[in-house]
């Protein structure tokens, strides 16, 4: 049982044409150390976190918990798609439904690969729980996570 609710966890590492999604493992700390450091990621997120700061604090394996994916391709990390329990923080209509996120490091930007994933981790998410709704929450500002926000069939239900 997560946040989530009642999924078995992990599923089998899902694949797509091009991608796994599969747990976080030690191999990819560096990755997560990169995608958590970059300025270019962490533009409409409050800024990057100290690299420093991040290879102090993060474990030598990255922490494992449902919902909780790496994008891999051919071998190696790219991104992270999130799927966790949505708090009303600011988010009213958000409020206790399953909250979809994304990160992707900057060389993998457009390639199609942050649609190709999460449209995967839905896939699963919908599996796992038949009707479950699931938000997404972006900047307006963000104009490519608000072209993906379309691509995958969200509609914008309010704006905090």
């Amino acid at each position: 049982m997560s946040d989530l609710g009642p999924i078995l966890w992990p599923p089998e590492p899902i694949k797509t044409e091009r991608l796994v999604l599969r747990e976080p493992e030690a191999r990819d700390r560096a990755a997560f150390i990169e995608l958590l450091a970059s300025p270019a990621v962490h533009t409409y997120l409050g800024g990057p976190h100290s690299r420093d700061e991040i290879e102090r604090e993060m474990p030598g394996a990255p922490k494992r918990w449902p919902g909780n994916f790496v994008v891999d391709l051919d071998g190696s990390m790219i991104g992270q798609i999130l799927l966790r329990r949505a708090t009303e923080h600011r988010r009213p209509a958000a409020a206790g439904k399953a909250d979809l996120g994304y990160l992707f490091l900057p060389r993998a930007w457009g390639f199609g690969y942050a649609a190709e994933a999460c449209a995967a981790a839905l896939d699963w998410f919908d599996g796992a729980l038949p009707g479950e709704p699931v938000v997404l929450t972006t900047q307006s500002a963000n104009t490519g996570s608000m072209r993906l926000a379309a691509k995958l069939g969200f509609t914008e239900v309010e704006r905090f």
